[in-house]
This record gives C-alpha cells, sequence and structure tokens, in this order.
C-alpha cells in the first residue's frame, strides 16, 4: 500500500497542526442533502457561494431524496437526485460522495447556513493530514424570512436559539476532541462534517440501511474511528441550523432516540453502546488463542480472558484478519502469546484504560518482561498499515495482577469445577 500525501499524527493529535496551513487551497467537494427545503437550500447555496474559499477549488452537489417538485440550483451547482423510499439521508450522502470530485468532502445538511469562513476553517486539517475528521459548529436560530444574500452572521445574531448543551460541554472537556476517546463518535454530527476522500474510502460510506432520523452519522463515525481517524472539532467553522436542535421540537423525539439507540446499540459494540447483556452483532473484544499450544491450553487461557474482560469473545486469527462479518468492528484485538489463566479485574481495568491513555498496544508480561498477551488497537494497527510505520501511538508493556503463565497441562476440570 503506498503512503498517502499529507501529514501522519500521532494518536489524535491534531493539535500538532496549529498555525500550519496548506501550501494552495484544497479541492473540496461540497455534498448538500436537501429534502422538500426550497427556501432553506436557497440561503444555504447563497452562503456557499460567498465563501471565502478560492471558488474554483469549490465543487457543490445538492443531493434531492425524492422532493415532489425539483429543486432549482444556481449554475455551477450539481443536481443529483434519488427515489423518494423513505429518509435516505446516508444514500444521499454517498451519492454525493460517489460524484465528488474534490481532495476533501464536506457533508452539510441544506437547512444549515455556513458563515463565510466555514469551508476554509473545516478542511485545513484535512487536507494538511488525510486522517483528520473535523465537526464544525452548529449553532441553531430562526432563520424564517430569511433572504438567501443576508449575511448570515447578522440574520442570525438577533434570532439564535439555544444550542445543546450535551454537545457544548463535550467539546469542552474534551478540549474541542483533542482528548477523544472510542466513545467520541457521539459528537461528530453529519451536517457540519468533513473527510479528506483517503478518509471516507478507508471508512466506506454511510450505511444505507439507515431510513428513518438519526444514527447514520454516529456509526460512520465509529467506523472512521476504528479505521485510524483523528477526531477534531474547529469551532471556528460555523453552520447556522434554521430551527432547534431535535431535542428541543416534540415529545416523539424521546421514541425516535430510543429506536436510534437500539439501532446503534446492534452497530457499535463499544461500551456505552453495546447492549449490558445480549449479544450486539459485532464482536468488541476479539481475543485468540497461543500458537502450538495443546487444545486444553488454548482453551483456559482464552476461556479465562472471555470471562474476565467484558465483551471479549473468542476468535481465530483468520477472523480478526478478515475483519468480515461479525469481525469487521472489532476494536482490539487480545493475542493470548502463551498459555495462561486470568482471574479478577485487573486485566479488565488496563484494557479499558487503554483508551484514555491512547494506547495503540498494551503488552502484559510476567515478572520476568516475558510477554504473555498482547492487546492491539484495530484503530492504531490501521493508521500504521496507511501510514507504513508503528510509531504513531505509544505501546505499554506491564505486568497486570491476576495474569499468570500455566505451565505443563492444565487440570481442565478442576479449572470448570473452581477448585483449581
Amino acid at each position: 500500500m503506498t503512503a498517502p500525501h499529507g501529514i501522519p499524527l500521532p494518536g489524535n493529535r491534531w493539535d500538532l497542526l496549529f498555525g500550519v496551513v496548506p501550501d494552495r487551497p484544497p479541492t473540496v467537494s461540497v455534498v448538500v442533502a436537501h429534502y422538500e427545503q426550497p427556501d432553506q437550500l436557497a440561503r444555504t447555496l447563497a452562503a456557499l457561494a460567498a465563501q471565502d474559499h478560492a471558488p474554483h477549488d469549490l465543487d457543490v452537489i445538492v443531493v434531492d431524496d425524492g422532493s415532489t417538485t425539483p429543486p432549482d440550483v444556481p449554475h455551477g451547482v450539481r443536481l443529483v437526485r434519488q427515489a423518494d423510499e423513505g429518509f435516505r439521508l446516508a444514500a444521499a450522502r454517498n451519492a454525493g460522495a460517489a460524484r465528488a470530485t474534490g481532495e476533501v468532502l464536506v457533508f452539510l445538511d441544506a437547512d444549515t447556513v455556513p458563515e463565510p469562513a466555514f469551508i476554509r476553517e473545516l478542511v485545513r486539517m484535512p487536507a494538511l493530514a488525510p486522517d483528520v475528521v473535523t465537526v464544525g459548529r452548529r449553532r441553531h436560530a430562526d432563520l424564517t424570512g430569511v433572504a438567501p444574500s443576508a449575511d448570515i452572521r447578522d440574520a442570525a445574531s438577533a434570532r439564535e436559539l439555544p444550542e445543546p448543551a450535551w454537545l457544548a460541554d463535550a467539546y469542552r472537556d474534551s478540549r474541542n476532541l483533542l482528548d477523544a476517546d472510542d466513545r467520541s463518535y457521539r459528537h461528530l454530527i453529519g451536517a457540519v462534517l468533513a473527510c479528506s476522500r483517503v478518509m471516507f474510502d478507508a471508512a466506506g460510506g454511510f450505511d444505507e440501511s439507515f431510513t428513518s432520523y438519526g444514527g447514520e452519522d454516529w456509526e460512520w463515525a465509529y467506523r472512521a474511528w476504528l479505521r485510524g481517524a483523528v477526531f477534531a472539532h474547529v469551532p471556528a467553522a460555523v453552520g447556522w441550523h434554521d430551527g432547534p436542535d431535535a431535542a428541543g421540537r416534540t415529545d416523539a423525539v424521546a421514541t425516535a432516540k430510543n429506536a436510534e439507540a437500539l439501532r446503534l446499540a446492534d452497530l457499535i459494540p463499544v461500551p456505552g453502546s453495546r447492549p449490558r447483556g445480549i449479544r450486539s452483532a459485532f464482536v468488541d473484544v476479539a481475543v485468540t488463542p497461543p500458537a502450538g499450544a495443546s487444545h486444553a491450553q488454548s482453551f483456559v487461557s482464552v476461556d479465562s480472558v472471555v470471562a474476565a474482560v467484558p465483551g471479549a469473545e473468542a476468535a481465530s486469527v483468520a477472523d480478526v484478519e478478515s475483519a468480515e462479518g461479525r469481525y469487521d468492528r472489532v476494536r482490539l484485538h487480545l493475542e493470548v502469546l502463551r498459555p495462561l489463566r486470568v482471574s479478577g479485574a485487573g486485566l479488565a481495568a488496563e484494557i479499558a484504560a487503554m483508551g484514555e491513555r491512547g494506547l495503540g498496544e498494551l503488552v502484559v508480561v510476567d515478572p520476568g518482561g516475558v510477554p504473555l498477551l498482547r492487546v492491539v488497537a484495530r484503530r492504531a494497527r490501521a493508521r500504521a498499515q496507511r501510514w507504513g510505520r508503528d510509531d504513531l501511538f505509544p505501546v505499554r508493556r506491564e505486568t497486570v495482577a491476576g495474569v499468570e503463565a500455566v505451565g505443563g497441562e492444565p487440570d481442565v476440570e478442576a479449572y470448570l469445577g473452581g477448585w483449581g
């Protein structure tokens, strides 16, 4: 694999790009999803025409999700239409991305009006470092009756509505996602999102089985994270959404949010999203047996790990390497290197802390320093494969209480019975 052009960032360190600008403005394709919103679309397209990004490097594609009447778009804006077969926002975004020519893709909704610096601010980091996925600041205002020619900054300031506090708090507490972890996909909003073509292709398109409101952006963001994405919030990239946040609209939101959470529980197996007891459709932590071990040694090793680590499931190396079916979203590969037995909560605690520490790999060793097992983050492995280097995430070696080597053939009956 040929490494992409750009800067390979360690961990989630987008802050290393402070003050750095591309040598030239990147070519950008903006995919605007639309359905029966002619007035809102007119404002958004006028605002895109007023961007301070070089116009000849800006490709705007409107994807209409089956409106009764095709929307009017200005000269130079491409229009793509798909049949009205439900709320097919995911399919609309994919249709736009398939026709995009830009090095950087921006996803914008027709009811979200960008300020003049929106494109320039949002695409700077993906243009420099193709692993970066940026999310702008979506603010809210009642834009009813605002003319397309109006400066959105002036028009919206007198009509501003509350921003969702949970999202603002998340950006503040994570330092604009600099401290992102495995659950930070929840803070990427598809209406103000940008990524490189390299990252979009690595993650794959949006899941077109989403045919109702919500969740398709989080599901995509999680897949991007597993494939090595760097998450960054860009508060200077402001888009004004026409109307309140979804949480402030109707009582039916609770039902819709439950449907979204149930759907994502099956698709995103990370703790905090997956079911607490029911098995989800995908494996989160895959445990593979030690090479060359006896059947009994492998059984005790893998079984004790699976019992000790929430979300862990037994797998073969071929399963993990295929990354297909239930193994498409393996977050951590736990490779048992030598026959062992795990007891207590020590290993589970160390694995849970990997995300907080930003580790790419944890090697558990015995007191003499001999490796017993290795836990590899798929995100780190994907980044290493893309760039052809293994120094982009830290590796930690340590002993862990309750992880002990097993010498010789174990007594499986005693292990299962609990007396040895």
